[in-house]
């Protein structure tokens, strides 16, 4: 096991009404004008938006909105953000949303203090010492945003979409976390956020560090835990304990504790960072045909960890490691496929891809090598990008 630093400020209100209490949390953070900032309009369909205003408008806390921000979330709502925020003198920010809200809220808090170009701290020029203070209000569990201090946006101008880790700068003060919230989400959606939260685990947990058997366990036990509990939220989008227990997991992919005490991969985001900045896929989709893809490339090259994923999560009763890790990757397709997820590019609507550009973009973004577990080059990925088609 290597030497780590295990930090996690954020302070978790979970269960019915937690949003009740973002007035009180976001002054107990020590903000007095802050900049809700939201998607494109759910939160102010369902009431969600109001409700907050008022939790907010009773602790004394005076109100900014940005609104609009989409999926795969792109710079310029950050650079408008960043206007806006200095203009009315933001000293905070509520972000009320999934992902791509959070990430975009992450970025504005760290680009409102900075004299430069936010996207020097993406592209790696700078890093962030100083943030705004945040807080969220979490409503899609997927990318676990409200739990670490990560944050993943799209520079238009070129469509580089780089991600910008911190240990503690970027962390959000406190996250409502309320199961109800999330009773509406469309099917497809929730399928993509599951995906998402497991390859968050698997990027971990895919690892060559040695005696991790503590955090090895924590992963597998979440990836299990997922699996029982997403067809039941597939089957009843209100059954309460189950969307309990798939919006907790979504924070704990995320949060960093899976990853303790070893390095790490990434690999299977990257390659999927470029899919969904070129052709505008949901993010979990695209994690469900490509991290499959990643998989079988490596049950032929790297099987061990692959074979004990396929043993210990799904069960698999073979010796071989290599039959072990085909097995289990066949099994993890079957269940993307029975939450309704694309497992192939075809699949996702790529018929296709253009995978000399996306290896390209790939490998200027990300270096020569991508990947803790099995460094890949160009001509590997793009071979596993074949494997996906």
């Amino acid at each position: 096991m290597n030497n780590f630093t295990f930090y996690t400020p954020t302070r978790y209100v979970f269960g019915r009404g937690a949003e009740e209490q973002a007035g009180e949390l976001t002054k107990a953070m020590g903000a007095r004008r802050v900049m809700i900032v939201y998607g494109m309009g759910s939160a102010v369909r369902s009431g969600l938006l109001d409700r907050v205003k008022a939790s907010l408008k009773s602790a004394g806390i005076r109100t900014v909105e940005l609104g609009g921000v989409q999926p795969n979330p792109v710079d310029t709502k950050v650079y408008e953000g960043i206007e806006l925020a200095r203009t009315e003198g933001i000293d905070g920010l509520v972000a009320v949303g999934g992902g791509s809200v959070i990430d975009t809220a992450k970025a504005i808090a760290c680009g409102v203090p900075y004299d430069g170009d936010f996207w020097d701290f993406y592209c790696g020029k700078k890093t962030v010492e100083t943030a705004l203070p945040l807080g969220i209000v979490l409503t899609i569990p997927a990318a676990g945003s409200e739990g670490s201090g990560n944050s993943v946006i799209t520079k238009l101008d070129g469509l580089h979409k780089l991600s910008l880790r911190t240990e503690s700068a970027l962390r959000p003060k406190f996250a409502c976390l309320n199961p109800e919230l999330t009773f509406s989400l469309p099917p497809y959606q929730t399928a993509s956020g599951i995906a998402d939260m497991m390859v968050h685990i698997l990027e971990r947990y895919f690892s060559t560090t040695e005696n991790v058997e503590v955090t090895d366990r924590l992963a597998e036990g979440l990836l299990k835990a997922i699996i029982e509990e997403a067809p039941k939220v597939m089957a009843s989008p209100t059954d309460y304990d189950a969307r309990a227990n798939i919006l907790w997991s979504g924070t704990l992919a995320h949060n960093g504790l899976c990853g303790t005490g070893r390095t790490e991969d990434w690999a299977s985001h990257f390659m999927e960072h470029e899919v969904s900045a070129v052709y505008g896929v949901t993010h979990g989709a695209g994690l469900a045909a490509i991290t499959p893809a990643w998989m079988t490339y490596m049950a032929h090259h790297r099987p061990a960890k692959i074979a004990q994923f396929g043993r210990r999560v799904f069960g698999i009763d073979t010796v071989d490691d290599h039959a072990a890790a085909l097995q289990g990757i066949g099994r993890l397709r079957t269940f993307f496929s029975s939450l309704g997820l694309p497992t192939t590019f075809a699949e996702l609507g790529i018929e296709s891809p253009d995978i000399d550009l996306l290896v390209a973009k790939l490998h200027e973004n990300k270096g020569a090598r991508i990947g803790g577990y099995y460094p890949l080059t160009a001509i590997e990925t793009a071979e596993i990008y074949r494997l996906a088609l």
